[in-house]
């Protein structure tokens, strides 16, 4: 991923790190067999705590509606520790390492996947997500919540806070989550923004649908004002924005919206099928590419995908944006979303030093352009771990 592919090249792998990359013969090389090593996927955006919800989620062609089935149905599983939530994220974990995922972006509201993560063995950035519109103590909130992140922590599952979103979230909370993350070094946050038509209309004249909601849930304030802008100019005026915050969907983003992310030098983290199922349209990936903006992928949750395979979600990506080359697609899915996740130094390229997390994906005979083949949709059977391969 920071050069031209090699063929019938030689990884030496030492204590778990590459110690080479060589197009010369290895003495005692094992031969993989016709498969194209790279380096393990970056899945920069998913909700593991949500897999249990995987198929009871309806796509729908409004996005406000899926919103409400998703409250409705997550009040029958108050318990987070709930042995159901538990087990489906253990299981999606697994199959998302099975389809070659060796880090994720999780956004959890209860940090109930951190363990499993560790577990799993699983590098993660884990975005402890803070909701509240009308909050009156968002410093109070803010500390509660790096207290319990604090506690929960593990050696390779990295903690920050995070804003859900500009309709879900007050000026203040935005405020508070910012100095959090400005006080830690390293720390990146991540943010949904500009999903939806909603979205927009909320941000730009305080009505619609967002604005029924949060009168009908009690947590409307009068003391929010619409700031008559775009969701991306919104934050960017709170101060939120910069490059250690990753802005996830951006289905609606304009011209201006991306110079302003561009200039701030951020990573969209794109969904698509996520998109799709929801209701909010096709995010114009293309344009993302054509502005040279940085792009990460991600699932998002089985609420709305269908699995948690990241070659699934570059298929869609490529019929979505047929003109992007390949080799930027996979930079995206690996490259961008290790460094997007504050883990570029370890991960997303196969380089000297760099961990040996390395996937090895059976390319048939017939395949004269494999780069464009690993853009293709990859399934489970074709994808294996070098280190068991």
């Amino acid at each position: 991923m920071t050069g031209e592919p090699l063929r019938r090249a030689f990884i030496t792998i030492e204590n778990g790190r590459i110690a080479a990359v060589d197009t010369q013969p290895v003495a005692g090389a094992r031969d993989l067999g016709p498969v194209a090593i790279m380096p393990a996927l970056v899945n920069a955006h998913t909700h593991l705590e949500l897999s249990y919800l995987r198929g009871r989620v309806p796509p729908t062609e409004q996005f406000i509606d899926w919103i409400r089935t998703i409250m409705a149905t997550r009040r029958q599983y108050p318990d987070a520790a709930d042995v159901r939530i538990v087990d489906a994220a253990r299981a999606a974990i697994a199959d998302a390492r099975a389809t070659g995922t060796g880090l994720v972006g999780d956004v959890s509201n209860t940090l109930v996947t951190v363990p499993l993560l560790q577990e799993a063995g699983m590098p993660a950035q884990v975005f402890y997500e803070l909701l509240k519109f009308n909050t009156t103590d968002a410093d109070a909130m803010v500390r509660d919540a790096r207290a319990r992140a604090d506690v929960a922590a593990r050696d390779d599952i990295r903690i920050s806070l995070a804003p859900h979103a500009p309709y879900s979230v007050s000026p203040r909370l935005f405020s508070a989550i910012r100095a959090d993350v400005d006080a830690h070094d390293g720390a990146v946050s991540s943010v949904h923004l500009g999903e939806s038509s909603e979205e927009s209309e909320f941000i730009k004249k305080g009505t619609g649908a967002w604005r029924t909601l949060l009168e009908e849930l009690g947590v409307w304030t009068d003391e929010w004002e619409a700031p008559g802008t775009s969701p991306v100019e919104y934050l960017d005026g709170l101060g939120f924005l910069d490059r250690r915050v990753v802005v996830v969907h951006g289905v609606q983003f304009n011209g201006d919206d991306l110079d302003r992310l561009r200039s701030r030098d951020m990573t969209i983290v794109s969904c698509p099928r996520s998109n799709q199922h929801v209701g909010v349209g096709a995010p114009p990936l293309e344009a993302f590419y054509a502005m040279n903006v940085a792009v990460a992928f991600g699932t998002d949750s089985l609420a709305s995908a269908p699995d948690l395979n990241l070659f699934a979600e570059l298929g869609e990506a490529r019929r979505l944006a047929p003109r992007v080359p390949a080799r930027a697609l996979l930079e995206s899915a690996t490259r961008e979303g290790a460094l997007a996740l504050g883990f570029g130094s370890e991960l997303g390229t196969i380089e000297p030093g760099k961990r040996a997390q390395l996937i090895a994906v059976r390319v048939p005979a017939a395949v004269d352009d494999v780069e464009e083949y690993l853009v293709g949709g990859i399934e489970h059977p074709a994808i294996r771990w070098v280190d068991t391969a």
